[in-house]
């Protein structure tokens, strides 16, 4: 992740929150968080300069919260962009993670065929 671009994008601690958030949901969508997931999640955590504090508050409402969608077009991407990553930190696709990842494509106005080259991309970096 670019940390500049990042630290630009999300410019404020409720911006930082609902990126980690959406995060949230998509790592734990199949009731499981794995190593590399964890470890995905502590490394963003700690660019967005997020403490433990900051996140136990999401942790602890997880099954009420929902994907926040950001204000400007470049922010609702970037987000986008991130959970593809996070999903692909296995080194496979879970059908549930995909199917938030396509929720959330479908509410910034992408589709399936967006998505899908965004996993295909991310796959071949990984």
């Amino acid at each position: 992740m670019n940390t500049h671009l990042t630290r630009e994008l999300l410019d404020t601690r409720q911006k930082r929150l609902y990126f980690f958030q959406n995060l949230l949901l998509v790592a734990t969508a199949d009731r499981y968080l794995d190593e590399q997931e964890g470890d995905f999640l502590v490394s963003i955590g700690n660019q967005l300069d997020l403490s433990p504090a900051d996140v136990a508050p999401l942790i602890d409402t997880l099954p009420v919260l929902s994907f926040v969608i950001p204000d400007t077009g470049l922010e609702r991407t970037f987000h986008l962009q991130t959970l593809v990553l996070l999903m692909m930190q296995d080194g496979r696709v879970d059908e549930r993670e995909y199917d938030l990842c396509l929720e959330y494509a479908t509410r910034i106005g992408y589709g399936r065929a967006f998505l899908d080259d965004l996993i295909q991309k991310a796959s071949q970096g990984l």
